[in-house]
């Protein structure tokens, strides 16, 4: 029987206070930055969501309402460190410091978001798809690290249906036994695609899977910033100290579809969607801004207007950027091409706004 849900930590309260024992006291220059980057990530999100609309991008995964929980964690990790990113964690990348132009570039079907090829400057890796293939990824790199005595530690992102897929227990069994300097990064946003949390597991927590494996494991506020911050902050300093690895479960939610070919309306309740709009991570820090650090209606307004303009400039420099054209489409699939696909080809216009 699952036992009791604790409750999650945090540092900022629903209504903006803050716990002081919690509060990790950061300049205000470094707390406005993390809110830079939540808001950046909120506007392009919202933008993203409207190219896919207009057919001018693919698929795309939104990320509203995990904002502060991959901007938390990406502030955490050092340069040196090693990031493994899933296909929902645009925040997460932007805070890595890679450029939002190539972001748009990979929606628009060229690039993986971090130019250049593999080599032993790669801090920053490539989204998978596949559900949970990098944690084993992520593992065998930290152990490397490791072995070469490095100083670094690797920050595996995942959902929390990730956890339901072997990769996941194969990389926390062999995590924990080798002492590997991994931090397990769960965004739990109640979600796998139409299945939710509780379907999952019958485990109260995903952090006490960690248990296990013979390591820690934390549930730390997903909307909360400075929580997250301070939880893989804590994570990261724990593993390269020798202490092994570490879980951490950001409890959020996915206030959006789970990519733009999704309906949550045929599973989901506009009210649960509600609720957690009450909990919204930019909200939370705002506040937090506005009560710590003097942060103004007149600072809002120009940190939005920047967004809306750094956005803007992405998404030109990323379209005139790309190469494609229809025939990419069709090529690099089969060796020889086959006369199905052939005909294929020949009834697709290449410049619609010419030739319809």
């Amino acid at each position: 029987m699952a036992t009791q849900t604790p409750d999650v930590n945090r540092v900022v309260d629903l209504d903006g206070t803050v716990d002081e024992r919690a509060d990790p006291d950061l300049p205000a220059s470094t707390v406005e930055e993390l809110y830079r980057q939540q808001v950046l990530a909120r506007t392009f999100d919202e933008k993203a969501v409207g190219l896919h609309r207009q057919g001018r991008i693919g698929t795309y995964a939104p990320v509203r309402g995990q904002e502060a929980a991959q901007v938390g964690a990406a502030a955490a990790l050092t340069a040196e460190d090693f990031c493994f990113p899933t296909y929902r964690d645009h925040a997460l990348y932007l805070g890595r410091g890679v450029p939002l132009e190539n972001v748009v570039v990979h929606l628009l079907g060229e690039g993986n978001y971090v130019d250049g090829t593999d080599g032993p400057g790669r801090r920053t890796f490539p989204p998978t798809i596949p559900i949970a293939t990098q944690i084993p990824h992520a593992v065998g790199v930290s152990m490397a690290a490791d072995y070469r005595d490095d100083n670094r530690a690797a920050l595996v992102s995942f959902g929390d249906g990730a956890t339901s897929e072997g990769d996941f227990h194969e990389g926390l069994n062999f995590a924990g036994v080798f002492d590997a300097p991994t931090v397990f990064f769960c965004q739990n946003n109640q979600w796998a695609i139409s299945v939710p949390r509780e379907r999952q597991t019958a485990s109260a927590t995903i952090a006490q899977k960690a248990r296990a494996y013979g390591f820690e494991g934390v549930r730390v506020d997903g909307n909360d910033v400075l929580a997250v911050y301070g939880a893989v902050s804590d994570a990261l300093d724990a593993a390269k100290a020798g202490e092994g690895p570490r879980l951490i479960e950001a409890v959020t939610y996915r206030r959006g579809a789970h990519t733009t070919t999704d309906d949550p309306s045929q599973y989901r309740d506009d009210s649960e969607v509600e609720r957690w709009a009450e909990r919204d991570p930019l909200d939370r820090t705002r506040e937090y801004l506005e009560d710590a650090h003097g942060w103004t209606d007149a600072d809002e307004r120009d940190l939005r207007a920047w967004a809306d303009e750094r956005v803007a400039e992405a998404v030109v420099a990323a379209e005139e950027r790309t190469g494609l054209d229809v025939d990419d489409i069709f090529e690099h699939v089969y060796a020889r091409t086959p006369e199905r696909l052939r005909r294929q080809r020949e009834r697709v216009v290449d410049d619609p706004e010419v030739d319809r």
